[in-house]
């Protein structure tokens, strides 16, 4: 291992493990990779829990008690993923303290299946705060149109918010927005802003994934010299829009209350083309004030060779937003891209989120006690 997971930490880049189940909770390797490489927070989401729980038998207590108390699968499911949330937020307790609040926060989504219903979102939010019961937990809900007054709804009744599936710089600047409205709310209700935390999970790789696969489809030379820019085009300017939202007069009036900055949040960070750099999506979007949720595999690649050579990120929007405007020049569709990639985006949350029902009925079933 090189030193370069210390030098990120160092640039004011928190990592992140996008990963979480209880085999990584009661052997201590979550507790190991936080002592030894500078993990300081956990992401989760539906397909992390469904693989989590359709992998190996550590769950079989906990639903062969669930199955003897005849509980519905949608309890089961929520009572197996807070209590892995739990656990892992208390195993990250020092890192929040250490760090006043900031890190050691641990992520559950609301059900993805309510991503167009804002009051429902509102409803799951503050029910699943009070099931895991801990000051470290964000609760995650997807930037869509029913999402936005969601996020500030919940940001006004004091509860922490991970804000998940965000593509576009449109919707980005609009979450932002959710955000602020959110604590101004909270101040007129006379709440405690220094308490309340938020992060904005801006998706990276998975623009690359489609404005690839279109610029393939063009085939010119100009088309391939394009691809694999869009996506670090369009988080770099994502960072852009945060600063100028979080040095704007309206921020400096939240400041003065002791409110925190929703730090953007790089997400989808593994490489899905074999063709580019392992720790592309982390080496070339370092700047502080930032979080990079990875999963163990590009972790770990970025410990062995990642190349940290301070901020990637000032100095390049005029270059990003050129990269842009040649792939829009070859008549591919920013909007479209990035309302593609949100639909699909909640139909594979919704998706996995289907599989984890029908596995763990299964497994309810398998363990149900008989009647006889």
């Amino acid at each position: 291992m090189t030193d370069a997971l210390k030098r990120l930490s160092d640039e004011g880049v928190a990592i992140w493990l996008d990963d979480l189940s209880r085999k990584r909770i009661t052997s201590g390797n979550l507790a190991e990779l936080i002592d030894q490489q500078h993990v300081v927070g956990v992401t989760t989401n539906p397909s992390i829990f469904q693989k989590a729980i359709s992998e190996g038998h550590g769950y079989d207590q906990q639903l062969e008690d669930l199955a003897a108390r005849k509980v519905t699968v949608e309890e089961a499911i929520r009572m197996i993923t807070t209590a892995d949330v739990r656990d892992a937020a208390d195993i990250l307790r020092p890192v929040f303290d250490a760090t006043q609040g900031q890190d050691g926060r641990v992520s559950i989504e609301v059900d993805p299946r309510l991503a167009h219903n804002t009051k429902a979102t509102v409803a799951e939010a503050k029910q699943l705060a009070w099931l895991v019961d801990r000051p470290n937990t964000l609760i995650k809900i997807p930037a869509t149109e029913a999402g936005l007054p969601a996020i500030t709804e919940v940001i006004g009744l004091g509860i922490s918010v991970n804000v998940t599936l965000i593509f576009s710089l449109e919707r980005y600047r609009r979450v932002m927005d959710a955000y602020l409205s959110g604590l101004e709310k909270a101040k007129e209700r006379g709440l405690d802003l220094s308490k309340i935390h938020s992060v904005a999970s801006f998706f990276v790789s998975r623009v690359d994934t489609e404005i690839d696969k279109r610029l393939d489809g063009i085939g010119t030379d100009e088309a391939k010299a394009l691809r694999g820019k869009a996506a670090l085009a369009n988080a770099r300017l994502a960072y852009e829009a945060y600063e100028e939202v979080f040095s704007s007069d309206r921020w400096a009036a939240l400041d003065k209350a002791q409110a925190n900055k929703q730090r953007p949040l790089w997400a989808s960070t593994g490489v899905k083309d074999p063709a580019y750099k392992d720790t592309l999506y982390v080496d070339d979007l370092v700047a502080p004030g930032t979080v990079n949720t990875m999963p163990e595999a590009t972790l770990e690649a970025t410990g062995d060779h990642g190349e940290i050579t301070g901020n990637t990120i000032a100095g390049t929007y005029e270059q990003a937003r050129a990269d842009l405007a040649a792939v829009e020049k070859l008549g591919i569709s920013y909007d479209d891209v990035v309302q593609v990639l949100e639909d699909e985006g909640v139909e594979k949350f919704e998706a996995s989120w289907n599989d984890l029902l029908k596995s763990t009925e299964a497994e309810l079933k398998r363990l149900a006690p008989s009647e006889a």
